[in-house]
């Protein structure tokens, strides 16, 4: 009889989660924002999605085939995702060909240049955004209005300020109101209009035990607290906390980019220190910065921040004395 006791490294049981499953499990949360988009933005959405996922997920296909000539992992979900959530943060008038050149960007500059998948430091479609909002200011701010509102108007084609840009520009006078802002009829990148969608799909991601509720929340809360200090100091000059949790990208942003596994830390207490300053960075710079929008630059910002929150935030060893100096 063998009494053997064989001793192996953690960990001792294999989960049922795999990067397929997580990666399309994310797909999926974020279909209410699809057809949301598809119904306020029509073929012009459709274009953007399908053509930014084809561009990622080919652009993954061709580095690892033919450059790094390694495993091709290009159709697991996560090359779709970056396509995904990069069409999300551009108007849906956008040229092909800028697209996918961000899509380039995306994962060949900010994914595979670093190793592909879990090595890289800087979500890869905001790193994308980033490079396309540089290189074509015109046209990466040129919003179109959601179809219902041009029906209503009797034009062909109608383009408009998305709400952080009026108030940017005119104030909080002409801000549109918090219901519009809420189902999407407003101007704006294709994803990010509605916040219901985009809520309906972060919850999914809750109950799938995708993500946990620390960095969208955390985020939100601190950039509902760094704009409310403003809006409580003069309500005439500065727009209410709720308006800026509506507005903009701040949703998309906190439940589906700055969640990013890669790129957010992995302790509860790092993702809650990542997101208050990142929600406090995205609120200051809608406030006092020269661009109205803030949610994607903070991301960027905290990413960079990831490794020394992980260093500190690390809980100690059991039984252990640990020194981080």
């Amino acid at each position: 009889m063998n009494n053997r006791l064989i001793l192996s490294l953690s960990p001792h049981e294999k989960g049922s989660e795999n990067v397929q499953k997580v990666m399309w499990g994310v797909v999926i949360a974020l279909l209410p924002a699809l057809f949301s988009s598809i119904y306020y933005f029509g073929f012009g959405a459709i274009r953007v999605v399908v053509l930014a996922m084809i561009f990622c997920i080919g652009t993954e296909y061709v580095i690892q085939k033919f450059i790094t000539k390694q495993a091709v992992t290009a159709f697991d979900g996560s090359a779709a995702i970056t396509g995904l959530l990069l069409a999300f943060n551009v108007p849906s008038t956008i040229p092909w060909w800028m697209l996918l050149a961000g899509s380039v960007v995306s994962i060949g500059v900010a994914k595979m240049a670093f190793g592909g998948l879990g090595k890289n430091p800087f979500n890869p479609a905001l790193v994308g955004r980033a490079f396309m909002l540089a290189s074509f200011p015109v046209q990466m701010t040129t919003w179109p209005v959601p179809l219902e509102k041009i029906w209503s108007m009797g034009a062909d084609a109608v383009t408009a300020a998305t709400p952080l840009g009026i108030l940017a520009e005119k104030g909080v006078a002409g801000l549109p109101n918090l219901m519009d802002l809420f189902l999407g009829k407003i101007g704006g990148c294709i994803g990010e209009t509605s916040a219901i969608a985009i809520l309906i799909g972060g919850i999914y991601m809750i109950y799938k035990k995708i993500i946990t509720w620390h960095i969208p929340i955390f985020y939100l809360g601190s950039l509902a607290v760094t704009s409310g200090i403003f809006w409580l100091m003069d309500p005439g000059k500065y727009a209410d906390p709720l308006f800026h949790l509506l507005a903009g990208g701040a949703m998309l942003g906190a439940w589906f980019m700055a969640t990013d596994m890669v790129t957010s830390p992995m302790t509860v207490k790092g993702q809650i220190i990542f997101a208050v300053f990142g929600g406090l960075l995205c609120g200051l710079i809608r406030i006092f910065g020269s661009y109205p929008e803030g949610c994607s630059y903070s991301i960027l910002i905290m990413n960079a921040f990831v490794p020394l929150i992980d260093k500190y935030s690390k809980p100690k060893r059991f039984g252990a004395e640990v020194n981080y100096g």
